[in-house]
């Protein structure tokens, strides 16, 4: 019985698994990222209502760039972090890797070269005598017709 290949599967459900996010969840992000913005405008309009000061809009911004470089400042703490975090690997585990390895690399040439000079050279110095035998040998001995 004959199997028949597997087909890839489509460009879309490729797009999706390379990504994580199925179709579904794209819709429920993009439902409530336009509840927020409908959320938002809402307050805006309500809140440019001829009857409220324009105090209580003026101290609604001034809450909302306060939260906003909260947010920034944690970010830039997490930011820092993660760069102390990444100089620390960098220092204290990419390093001594590299040590390590120039040290094997260092090791391996030497022996490369033991090798080379003890055991490559005269094992063709050999053959060259050995040849160099063969053809006397051939030149002296009379040939057989």
């Amino acid at each position: 019985m004959e199997q028949k290949p597997l087909l890839p599967p489509p460009a879309q459900a490729a797009a999706e698994a390379e990504s994580g996010i199925s179709m579904r969840q794209k819709i429920i992000i993009g439902v409530v990222a336009l509840v927020l913005l409908a959320a938002f405008i809402l307050s805006i309009v309500y809140l440019m209502n001829p009857s409220s000061p324009t105090s209580t809009i003026r101290d609604i911004f001034i809450i909302f760039m306060a939260l906003e470089s909260l947010v920034i400042g944690v970010v830039l703490v997490i930011l820092c972090i993660q760069l102390a975090i990444l100089i620390n690997l960098l220092q204290n585990e990419i390093k001594p890797i590299l040590n390590s390895t120039n040290e094997t690399v260092s090791t391996l040439r030497g022996t490369v070269t033991f090798l080379s000079d003890n055991l490559a050279e005269p094992v063709i110095k050999l053959n060259e005598y050995m040849a160099g035998l063969k053809k006397f040998i051939d030149l002296v001995r009379p040939s057989k017709w």
